[in-house]
């Protein structure tokens, strides 16, 4: 029951709309699938680096050191803020379904968005801190689960991503984007934005 319990706990929390979601959806609708499936690959390498850490015990030296938790806190908040801002700033642009990117650079760009999304954002790095330094604790006999664990949250968090990528680009979702996009894309800044500004006002 406990491993039942561990992975359905890790499920709810990929599939719960948060800025990652937000960065996907909004990265699929105006650029197309392929990058919504990039900025899943960034988010998933973002979770190896809260595994990672958490693991070798870099963790506990953040829960103990205010100045380097805020200070990580406030700079996630102010990129969510700024992708928020850039959303609404290119809200007006012509939508482009499923163009192909072509470019390596562009490539690369959704990538590092998805990547800085998640390993800026503070409420994973919190959610990291408590599970695994409780699965560490728990476990210290088993550091083969711990990191098992850690391969299927960084897993699940790519393939779901990529799932909500391919959905925003179906065809029927496209109808209502090239419909509604303008205002979905607003939507999308204004989220991130409010995403933002919550994290950097919570302790």
């Amino acid at each position: 029951m406990e491993l039942l319990s561990i992975v359905i706990f890790g499920l709810l929390i990929v599939v719960s709309p948060g800025a990652d979601f937000v960065l996907v959806f909004k990265n699929s609708a105006m650029y197309g699938r392929k990058a919504g499936m990039l900025t899943a690959l960034g988010i998933g390498a973002g979770v190896c680096v809260h595994i990672s850490y958490s693991i070798i015990g870099i963790s506990q030296l953040i829960a103990n050191n205010a100045g380097l938790f805020s200070l990580v806190k406030y700079v996630g908040a102010a990129y969510l803020i700024y992708l928020g801002i850039t959303g609404l700033l290119s809200a007006k642009l012509t939508f482009d379904y499923g163009t192909p990117l072509i470019k390596p650079v562009e490539n690369r760009k959704y990538i590092m968005q998805g990547f800085l999304c998640n390993v800026l954002n503070p409420k994973t790095m919190i959610f990291f801190l408590s599970v695994f330094s409780q699965l560490i604790s728990s476990h210290s006999d088993g550091l083969a689960f711990v990191i098992s664990y850690g391969v299927y949250i960084a897993v699940l968090h790519g393939v779901w991503f990529c799932i909500v990528a391919y959905l925003v680009t179906s065809a029927k979702a496209t109808r209502v984007l090239k419909r509604f996009g303008h205002r979905i894309n607003q939507a999308c800044g204004v989220g991130l934005i409010t995403f933002g500004a919550i994290l950097s006002t919570n302790a």
